[in-house]
């Protein structure tokens, strides 16, 4: 079993995929992890919509990840998707992050999309979180509402390739201090 921390190392952005489907047991345990993410007063402003279906799939890859999106046109190899729509924050999360100018929704979407890479990575399934997709497309295949949004579609797949670049990062020193700025 692997650390916390070497999970974290080992964790990449795959824009590489192998085709293979994904084993819904797998899938959900994902899910599973997400859910259990913290969120600002206990909100869980999220819902998580898992695409594994070829049809759907592949209207994905033709309508959402086409055009000015195609730079993310990799992901149309993927064993399966992973879209997570914004919902609605208990009232004293909306009013503290009105006070603080701080939409909490998004940082809690985001640590949950975290969990949910990293307990693929954990099962050996890839992963690249996309913010760039043609979100009103991706709304009407998946039925999503129109006053919903999408601000996050997760990439997961078996990764083609096992070996990665070592990912390049600022030194501590740069980005990390103690008690001051």
């Amino acid at each position: 079993m692997r650390t916390f921390l070497e999970l974290v190392r080992s964790r990449r952005s795959v824009r590489a995929f192998d085709k293979s489907a994904i084993n819904r047991k797998d899938l959900e345990l994902c899910v599973e992890a997400a859910r259990l993410a913290p969120s600002a007063c206990n909100s869980q402003p999220w819902k998580f919509i898992i695409i594994d279906d070829a049809i759907t799939k592949k209207e994905i890859a033709e309508k959402v990840l086409s055009g000015p999106y195609k730079m993310n046109e990799f992901a149309r190899e993927s064993g399966a998707f992973a879209a997570i729509v914004s919902e609605k924050v208990k009232f004293p999360a909306w009013a503290g992050g009105k006070i603080r100018k701080t939409d909490f929704r998004r940082i809690d979407t985001g640590i949950a999309s975290e969990h949910l890479v990293l307990q693929a990575q954990e099962l050996g399934i890839g992963s690249c979180i996309l913010g760039w997709f043609d979100e009103p497309k991706l709304k009407k295949i998946l039925s999503v509402p129109r006053s919903k949004k999408i601000d996050i579609l997760i990439a997961l797949g078996y990764p083609a390739r096992t070996e990665f670049s070592v990912k390049k990062l600022k030194d501590r020193d740069e980005i990390v201090s103690f008690n001051r700025y």
